[in-house]
């Protein structure tokens, strides 16, 4: 082999290593809210804005997670209580309840969440898709998105789409 394919075969690896590394060091940022006893976490870039409980009206004929309807700056939005939506029972408000506004593409809602926790940085590397014993093959709506591992502990992150899904 010529010396100066050599070269250019050894700048051409030289590239794919730089590219992987830099693959590698990509961080998702997320925002990280408690449910229950669990720490879940939705892309920051998904978040409208976190606000403090503000009143909401009631709406008939929707499933018990929804809690009703509310007001945000002119905006009408659905209020999903996540704790329901997850299975587990209602529990009053308390100084630390939050509603999350997430949007996605051309929907938006608010999510009563029990604490917010902190901004999340992730590497790419540490995250990873979920079991699949987690979801049904054919469910388009699985909830969960990916898992990511931090120094400690585990975040479960979730599906902003399959939050967003209207279903009611």
């Amino acid at each position: 082999m010529s010396e100066k394919l050599q070269s250019i075969l050894q700048k051409q690896q030289k590239q794919q290593e730089e590219s992987m590394q830099k693959k590698s060091e990509e961080i998702m940022q997320l925002v990280g809210f408690i449910i229950g006893d669990e720490e879940l976490a939705v892309p920051i870039l998904n978040i409208q804005e976190i606000i403090k409980p503000i009143e909401y009206t009631k709406v008939p004929s929707v499933p018990d997670y929804v809690l009703g309807v509310f007001n945000l700056r002119g905006s009408i939005l659905p209020l999903i209580d996540l704790r329901r939506k997850f299975g587990l029972s209602s529990i009053l408000q308390t100084e630390d309840t939050r509603y999350i506004v997430i949007k996605a593409e051309n929907s938006e809602a608010g999510f009563v969440i029990d604490k917010l926790t902190q901004a999340i940085r992730i590497k790419q590397d540490d995250i990873e898709m979920p079991p699949v014993t987690f979801h049904k093959e054919e469910d388009s709506s699985n909830l969960i998105s990916a898992i990511g591992k931090m120094e400690e502990s585990i975040v479960t992150i979730l599906n902003v789409n399959a939050l967003l899904k209207r279903d009611f």
